[in-house]
């Protein structure tokens, strides 16, 4: 198998849709040795936040010496970046062994896997076969029947914040959603809230309640200062952090991964302090509230539901004061896209509008029109690609003038690409 055919595989294999369920993962981990039994992990579940809290542990726990596997999705363009070894995607030679492994053991299967299953084994392989001491592990969608749930009690189980999403599939309530991603709680394990909703809460203390499992919140970060190039804040032990993620809500997400750090800790793993400190100070987590350039400045970030799109919009307020913005936007047609426009438009000074690269895609015609017939909103315009309407953003804008590209991850890559980003 070469790298291009391993690709073909997996485009071949989304083309057949996913099913949530533990039973297919399981028998094809059977049939491949059972990979992951060798590893140890930190599991990651949770609406918006997850990514930059997995970012956050693997850059501490690298800085303190361990050879750290991390697993996200999605990839924003390699499908090697959902397998980051020592803070490197993994070697187009590494995820092509991995896949003829794992497809060979698939190819027995009556019952096909999805392939998110088939991703989530080839990464179990590839940081077996690297020797990982710790893998930092993302769940995809939900976490009860994600097929990252097939681990054992992990060293700790991490919950950040919640929201509404995929809700045909997890639940139209934040208690069913929560009751969904608190699925990865293991009997006697030991679990990080990083949302300090009281409806999560309530879920969570229940679910830790009947299995045994110690709840730890997250204490808050105390925030310092603030600029494009990072903030610093205190927290517990330490009276100055830096943190190389920008936004107010990265802020939750470093207090979630120093909380599970400190776990680790007390587990008897050997985190020093500098290393934290470094570790917080370096981490990077593309497309989330990243500054790609300034006068004017832009902004990018893959923020795709109301809360992220909350997130962002308290950002731009946080960042620039009593400004209005440009804003190069596409969205899904199945995301909450309402959510994002009642969220952005009361910032938005105008809006090029393009159609993301995804057959989920809303086209930018139709965005345009929804927003002038549903919002009233006039200062719209379609763009047939992300350089057009970026160019157009930029034509006459001003040094001080601010524009973000935002609504999906599935145009960041492509737009981290157009600033020399990959």
């Amino acid at each position: 198998m070469t790298y291009e055919e391993a690709l073909r595989y997996f485009a071949h294999i989304e083309m057949m849709g996913s099913h949530l369920g533990l039973e297919r993962m399981a028998e094809l981990l059977r049939r491949l040795g059972n990979p992951q039994a060798s590893l140890r992990f930190v599991h990651v579940a949770g609406t918006n936040g997850k990514g930059s809290t997995a970012a956050l542990l693997d850059s501490c726990l690298r800085q303190a010496g361990y050879r750290v596997g991390l697993y996200t999705s999605p990839h924003l363009v390699r499908y090697n970046e959902r397998f980051q070894l020592q803070g490197e995607p993994i070697s187009d030679e590494a995820l092509t062994a991995a896949t003829e492994r794992v497809k060979a053991a698939a190819d027995t299967m009556e019952d096909a896997p999805t392939q998110f299953e088939l991703l989530t084994c080839v990464a179990f392989c590839c940081f077996q076969t690297a020797g990982c001491d710790i893998v930092v592990l993302e769940v995809g969608l939900g976490g009860r029947l994600d097929a990252t749930n097939v681990i054992s009690a992990p060293e700790a189980a991490v919950i950040t914040r919640i929201g509404l999403e995929h809700t045909e599939i997890l639940g139209d309530t934040i208690e069913q959603i929560a009751a969904e991603k608190c699925g990865i709680i293991k009997p006697g394990g030991t679990v990080v809230l990083g949302d300090p909703n009281p409806a999560v809460e309530q879920v969570a203390e229940e679910i830790c309640r009947k299995r045994g499992a110690v709840l730890v919140r997250a204490r808050p970060a105390r925030p310092i200062s603030r600029s494009l190039e990072g903030q610093r804040f205190a927290w517990g032990p330490y009276p100055e952090v830096c943190l190389s993620l920008l936004g107010e809500h990265q802020l939750q997400n470093a207090a979630t991964a120093l909380t599970v750090l400190e776990i680790l800790r007390d587990k008897g793993w050997n985190i020093p302090d500098g290393a934290i400190l470094e570790g917080m100070r370096t981490a990077v987590w593309p497309g989330r509230f990243e500054c790609v350039s300034t006068r004017p400045a832009i902004i990018i970030d893959g923020g795709h539901n109301q809360q992220c799109a909350q997130a962002i919009a308290a950002s731009l307020e946080t960042y620039f004061p009593g400004k209005k913005c440009r804003f190069l936007m596409g969205v899904l047609a199945d995301k909450d896209f309402h959510g994002i426009f009642d969220a952005l438009l009361p910032l938005a000074e105008r809006i090029a509008a393009v159609t993301p690269d995804s057959h989920r895609a809303l086209p930018a015609e139709e965005l345009c029109r929804r927003l002038r017939e549903e919002y009233g909103y006039p200062a719209a315009a379609p763009y047939g690609s992300l350089a057009e309407g970026l160019t157009a953003l930029r034509r006459d804008a001003g040094p001080e003038d601010v524009i973000c590209i935002c609504g999906s991850l599935y145009m960041i890559g492509e737009a981290r690409s157009l600033f020399g980003r990959v």
